[in-house]
């Protein structure tokens, strides 16, 4: 009987780690090859683990809820088959009989002074999650990044601040880890490592040495510790009567919760409105769609047609599509579109269409489609909700004529499209004015006023507006 380790599989480039949030099986149930053993969930999407193999599964080695990075092995299945090692070479399995592959010793750079030789000390340690206590416990809270920030701006997972908590680490003393994660965040790994060695630290001066020379040595200043933490305002408290429900908040909405206060305290938000008279566009698809529907199998909604205009209106304000690193701006040289999708149980997510601006009106059109039915049936792959650069949600589908939406970090700005309403509207003829009924709606657009001025902002959401507007009605497609 040979014995098959169980892989968390690949997921995507960007993805590094999974929550589990059910398993299938329990420990000597009958698994088929390809059958799921296990439910997974990686930021806002969820899927399932098979199995390559058919056996019994011998034995579960995480719980649910809890973190696991791609690559852990977290399942052994007993098979009939021959422990081959050559057999079965993918990203869902491994044998424990293959080698364990021996480690490299790389020479560490010789530290110059007291603080790099505590970092690179740090960098050489190996995460030993069982030396803290209680982590186990810690590492069943889902991972949600730079989820919400302290005084100095710097931002910190749940996890690493519960394990923080946990052991004691002041506010002060966190700030001084250096992180391994993106843009210099700090990691659960980063963590545990400082936690390994704490003692060896050199020690927080809190009063000035005597001089020794009359050299002066210019060192990196550290914090004081004695000072205390600033005192956080206690919340308010809530009266819940009898005739009150408290509802839990389940995984997807805590994150968008957290995501959603993270990009409130990260960016200024300003929003411009425009409304447009989109009365051409209207007319063109009341035109087109029953012959679309027919020749492509697809309906055309107005959904694409916003977004080849948003497209357009970013290869003439690249400024808008954006990020922000500290004090730096990286310009995106591809165009991502993400679509805000509401799903049947109440939640959003973002699907995001890479390099729209390859993309036709059909092809538009049958990529937003795609994702939004895979969206609402829980079918998306982790990269295709990862490196949007720019964010549409329409709020006209539920009746509101405009909003002021959050913007989804890390991106500089997201355009809220409204309901399309006939209204009177005065209109130029070589006549004169006239009033006559148009179909109008509001666009508005929310952006970072770090980067984002009020000139640039209304200019581009303008822009949109005058593609709408000038929409061709003999346009085919």
């Amino acid at each position: 009987m040979a014995k098959y380790q169980l892989l968390l599989p690949k997921m995507g480039e960007s993805v590094a780690e999974a929550t589990i949030i059910r398993w299938l099986k329990n420990p000597g149930d009958h698994v088929e090859a390809d059958e799921a053993v296990m439910e997974i969930a990686t930021d806002k999407v969820d899927s399932e683990v098979p199995s390559p193999v058919s056996g019994r599964l011998a034995e579960r080695l995480f719980n649910e809820n809890d973190v696991v990075q791609v690559g852990a092995v977290v399942a052994t299945i007993d098979t009939e088959e021959r422990a081959d090692t050559n057999a079965y070479k993918n990203d869902y399995v491994s044998f424990e009989e293959q080698p364990a592959a021996k480690p490299v010793a790389v020479p560490a750079p010789e530290p110059v002074n007291q603080s790099e030789a505590f970092d690179q000390q740090l960098a050489e340690v190996p995460v030993n999650e069982q030396a803290i206590p209680g982590i186990n416990q810690l590492n069943s809270q889902p991972v949600v990044h730079a989820v919400s920030g302290n005084g100095n701006g710097r931002f910190y997972s749940p996890l690493v601040k519960n394990i923080a908590q946990h052991e004691g680490v002041t506010a002060a003393e966190l700030d001084q880890i250096q992180g391994s994660g993106a843009e210099g965040r700090l990691t659960k790994e980063d963590l545990l490592k400082y936690l390994s060695v704490r003692g060896s630290r050199p020690a927080l001066h809190t009063e000035a040495a005597p001089q020794q020379s009359a050299t002066p040595v210019a060192e990196r200043p550290e914090p004081v510790a004695a000072q205390q933490p600033t005192p956080q305002p206690a919340k308010p408290a809530y009266s819940v009567s009898g005739n009150d429900e408290i509802i839990e908040m389940d995984r997807m909405r805590r994150l968008i919760a957290d995501h959603m206060v993270m990009s409130v305290q990260t960016s200024p938000h300003v929003t411009s409105f425009v409304e447009a008279d989109v009365t051409n566009l209207v007319k063109w698809r009341d035109k087109v769609k029953s012959s679309f529907e027919k020749r492509e199998g697809e309906k055309i909604t107005f959904t694409p047609i916003f977004i080849e205009a948003v497209v357009k209106a970013i290869k003439d304000y690249p400024m808008v599509n954006v990020s922000v690193n500290g004090t730096q701006i990286i310009k995106k040289r591809d165009i991502n579109i993400g679509m805000a999708t509401a799903l049947p149980s109440g939640n959003l997510i973002v699907p995001v269409i890479h390099k729209a601006d390859g993309l036709n009106l059909t092809g538009m059109a049958k990529t937003v489609n795609d994702l939004a039915a895979r969206a609402r049936a829980n079918k998306l792959q982790p990269d295709e909700i990862k490196n949007g650069t720019f964010t549409i949600t329409n709020v006209g589908s539920f009746g509101n004529v405009m909003g002021t939406p959050i913007i989804n970090q890390p991106q500089v700005a997201i355009l809220a499209v409204g309901a399309i309403k006939k209204k009177p509207a005065v209109i130029e003829t070589l006549e004169g004015d006239m009033i006559a009924i148009r179909h109008m709606m509001f666009l508005s657009l929310s952006y970072d006023h770090r980067v984002v001025d009020g000139a640039l902002g209304g200019s581009f959401v303008r822009r949109v507006a005058d593609y709408l507007e000038n929409w061709d009605i003999n346009t085919e497609i």
